[in-house]
């Protein structure tokens, strides 16, 4: 009987493993010391600092410790969940940072340039700053007063230069920052700085640009979200723009429920004197002025009509859209400025849609003839 004979095998067998497929371990912490003694050797002085970050660059693993080293430059040390500093090690944190900095706008722009420079070197840490402005907005309750302050008037200087983009803020649009006021407080900061910085206007643009400027009222602690206290907190700062345009937001969102509320009548085919008190209860209640209730009424109904495409027939088949609907225009026309703002819309609407340009003439004759039939009715009765 034939035994198979084992294989050898090789004993102590030793794979090497290229340079390049090691992975280093993972080390905050140490990028964290190397990035302290470096900036300690500076003495604090914010040209020294920017001169050694750039040059530490070529040394230390910017691109994977990016946020590490942006917590270390602006909260000065490793900045762990909740918005404290983390102890390990022999020195954890350095005074050389944003949060130790006087709080004067001086200092805070000395500092924006070490931002600035290092950033314009290595433009890989432009996304990163993003995401760490993110993380540490999150945790402004974990900081005090004086550095909620610092890192607000950073924050606008950040925000003008266009470091950071304002849709950042969004993230403060949390319930754990907004029940104690600590967001608007910030925000207010951040507001008043930026204006000082680069003008009203430029700050409108930035909270329009971000997203901000429909959600301001869901800074304020919900129980002080009414319309007295959000004029009272933006005038004793000297914003008044902001409550302009808060009211501005608050009618356009006002008209877009109140033509939603129209559609909604219309398809449930409620008879015009229904959809006529739904109008006039909303309008009252959002101060909707009639002069512009008419406006979204003839917008909506005209949006609802389906129209050839042929000039000469789309005439008549307006003229009998609009027929049906003659008594919810008469039902808020009853002002000069009303009916005027009617016929220049309708105007409008025939210069933009060139089908309608010989339309004009008979809608507006349309409404005429309705009105002065109406009234003959009314004498007559």
């Amino acid at each position: 009987m034939s035994q198979k004979a084992e294989r050898p095998v090789l004993s102590g067998q030793r794979i090497k493993t290229r340079k390049r497929d090691e992975r280093e371990k993972y080390d905050p912490t140490g990028f964290r010391d190397a990035v302290i003694a470096g900036l300690e050797k500076t003495g604090g002085d914010l040209d020294q600092i920017a001169k050694f970050l750039v040059n530490a660059g070529n040394k230390l693993d910017y691109r994977r410790y990016g946020e590490v080293l942006f917590d270390i430059l602006i909260a000065g040390g490793l900045l762990v969940p909740g918005g404290s500093i983390s102890q390990d090690g022999e020195k954890p944190r350095t005074n050389y940072c944003i949060f130790e900095a006087p709080e004067d706008m001086e200092a805070m722009r000395n500092h924006e340039q070490v931002f600035v420079n290092l950033m314009r070197r290595f433009k890989y840490l432009e996304k990163m700053f993003e995401e760490e402005m993110k993380k540490v907005l999150v945790f402004i309750k974990g900081f005090t007063p004086s550095e909620r302050i610092k890192l607000a008037r950073m924050t606008a200087l950040l925000l003008c230069n266009g470091s950071v983009p304002p849709n950042v803020l969004l993230v403060l649009n949390n319930e754990h920052l907004i029940k104690d006021g600590i967001a608007l407080d910030f925000l207010v900061e951040l507001f008043v700085t930026f204006k000082q910085e680069k003008g009203m206007q430029s700050l409108i643009q930035a909270l329009k640009k971000g997203g901000l400027e429909s959600k301001l009222m869901d800074f304020f602690p919900p129980n002080k979200r009414t319309e007295e206290n959000f004029k009272q907190v933006f005038l004793e700062k000297d914003l008044t723009e902001i409550i302009k345009l808060h009211k501005a937001q608050a009618s356009q969102e006002a008209k877009r429920e109140l033509q939603q509320t129209l559609i909604d009548d219309i398809n449930d085919e409620k008879p015009h004197s229904e959809i006529t008190a739904d109008i006039k209860e909303f309008a009252q209640k959002a101060n909707i002025p009639e002069h512009e209730i008419i406006v979204i009424i003839w917008s909506t109904v005209m949006s609802l009509g389906e129209w050839n495409k042929k000039e000469e027939l789309v005439t008549e088949q307006a003229v009998r859209h609009l027929k049906g609907y003659c008594p919810l225009m008469q039902a808020f026309t009853s002002t000069d400025r009303a009916e005027l703002a009617l016929i220049q819309k309708v105007q409008d609407f025939c210069y933009e849609n060139m089908n309608f340009m010989k339309a004009f003439q008979k809608i507006i004759l349309l409404f005429y003839k309705k009105s002065e039939s109406d009234e003959e009715q009314k004498n007559g009765e």
